[in-house]
This record gives C-alpha cells, structure tokens and sequence, in this order.
C-alpha cells in the first residue's frame, strides 16, 4: 500500500465516523435541532459529513482504490430488510 493509498483510506475512515456521529446527533436531538448558540441544523451537518464521505470515495475511485459499482437495484435489494420504508 502506497502512503497516498494508506492517506485516502485514513480520510475514508474519518469521513465514516463523522457520518456516524452526524447522524447519531440527529437521532438524539432531531433534525433541526442546531448548537444553542446557532449555525446549521443537525440535518445539514449530515448532509455535510456525507458530501465528504462521497468526495473521499470518488477520489479513492479516481485513484482505482476501489471500483464504481452501480447502484441500481440496491437499494430494493435493502427494502427487503426495513420495517418502515416505503418504496419511491
């Protein structure tokens, strides 16, 4: 593994637990809740850490780290598995 392959990776893992606690924070305080003081609502800081998340994972697909899988029919393949989804 090159150091550029082992920085994407790094950056791919930080971007994921950002994800993480985005969305933790929008589950334990909503959407729109934000900091008492101001700023972005909970729902755009998520949306935020997953735009990062998406730009690591383009660039490692730039990179040939990984591959460009597509997407169709993924996400009716996950439908099988939800309680409270509604397909689009």
């Amino acid at each position: 593994m090159t150091d550029a392959e082992r920085e994407r990776l790094t950056m791919l893992i930080e971007e994921c637990g950002e994800v993480i606690q985005a969305a933790t924070k929008c589950l334990r305080h909503g959407y729109e809740s934000c900091h008492p003081d101001g700023g972005e609502t909970n729902r755009e800081y998520l949306l935020r850490e997953i735009t990062d998340l998406d730009a690591v994972r383009w660039a490692m697909a730039e990179q040939r780290d990984v591959g460009i899988v597509p997407i169709s029919g993924i996400w009716d393949r996950k439908m099988r598995y939800t309680h409270h989804q509604v397909k689009p």
